[in-house]
């Protein structure tokens, strides 16, 4: 089968297409027949290296770990009904044409809903709608939404907006911050403007008023100015790090101001968990209440394409690989 492999750590270019031997399904597994593979910026970060302390990959590897495809190959111990489902599943690798996925991690794609947008929500909808319940975001609050325009960023505006909070999203540039209009938005703040954090202040409720909730999706200097605009007793979560970094934030202060933090680690969810907030996001989504935004599709061969599409974040929501 076709894959994209990463031989070294460095840029893009490392990232090339190979030949590997076809996947074989073990007790209690499937063979995916990939459709489209999601990408998410924390595999751009590790093909260069970074991370190495939290993620254990060693080159050569074929990254990646979502993808959306028909079951078309059968293990020791699985129903044959399963056999020519259209599913989503988290799997080791999905930068391939053939994936291996337990089938307890297989969830079944509604009819209404295509591949391609099936494909979008297994990341970014399952961590979206986590973290709308792990926040436990209601009508009465006030959310500021960091890196509203990308993939997993335009699913919380809209999430966020349905529960009938007042939302404010920061993007880059005014394109990006029509988007988060349309999707559902109160208010926008360009972070490229310097006095950003005054503006959100204002956009979120007036002059002094501060956000109930922060859902930081980019870390670094932003992520830690957003901190600050934090309400007394609010909740912060730091669960992005695109700017090379997460947020860099004081506990001691958190504890002083009553702000509950949350982390990458605090969205790992347990499998019965991921089960129900997937087949969630593909229902909603199915019903037309949720869109993922998909900027760009490459084909397999132009993984390394994908991967500077990603880092150079010109492209808004999703970028996919098909087969």
């Amino acid at each position: 089968m076709r894959a994209a492999q990463v031989q070294k750590f460095g840029g893009p270019e490392v990232l090339v297409p190979v030949d590997l031997p076809d996947p074989v399904p073990g007790p209690d597994e499937v063979v995916i027949e990939v459709a489209y593979t999601d990408t998410i910026f924390v595999e751009t970060q590790l093909r260069s290296g970074w991370g190495r302390e939290f993620f254990r990959v060693e080159p050569p590897y074929v990254p990646g770990g979502g993808v959306s495809g028909v079951v078309g190959a059968l293990g020791p111990g699985v129903p044959a009904e399963w056999l020519g489902r259209r599913v989503t599943s988290f799997v080791t690798g999905s930068y391939a044409e053939r994936a291996v996925a337990a089938l307890s991690s297989l969830t079944p794609v509604p009819d209404a809903l295509d591949l391609r947008t099936a494909a979008a929500l297994v990341h970014d909808g399952v961590t979206a709608t986590g973290l709308l319940e792990l926040t436990a975001v209601t009508e009465t609050d006030r959310v500021l939404i960091l890196g509203a325009s990308g993939g997993m960023g335009t699913l919380l505006v809209q999430l966020a907006h349905a529960r009938g909070a007042r939302v404010v999203g920061v993007a880059r540039g005014e394109a990006k911050l029509a988007l988060v209009r349309e999707l559902g938005a109160d208010g926008v703040v360009d972070a490229t403007v310097a006095d950003w954090p005054s503006r959100a202040r204002h956009a979120l409720g007036g002059d002094g008023s501060a956000a109930d909730v922060v859902l930081d999706g980019v870390g670094g200097e932003l992520g830690a100015a957003a901190f600050a605009l934090t309400a007394e007793g609010g909740r912060f979560s730091a669960h992005g790090a695109p700017s090379g970094g997460f947020a860099a934030l004081d506990p001691d202060e958190a504890g002083r101001r009553g702000i509950t933090l949350f982390g990458i680690g605090d969205v790992q969810f347990a499998p019965a968990d991921l089960r129900r907030l997937t087949a969630g996001a593909l229902a909603e989504a199915a019903a037309g209440r949720l869109r993922p935004v998909i900027g760009e599709v490459f084909a397999l061969e132009q993984a390394a394409e994908a991967h500077a599409a990603v880092e150079g974040r010109q492209s808004v929501g999703k970028v996919l690989l098909r087969r």
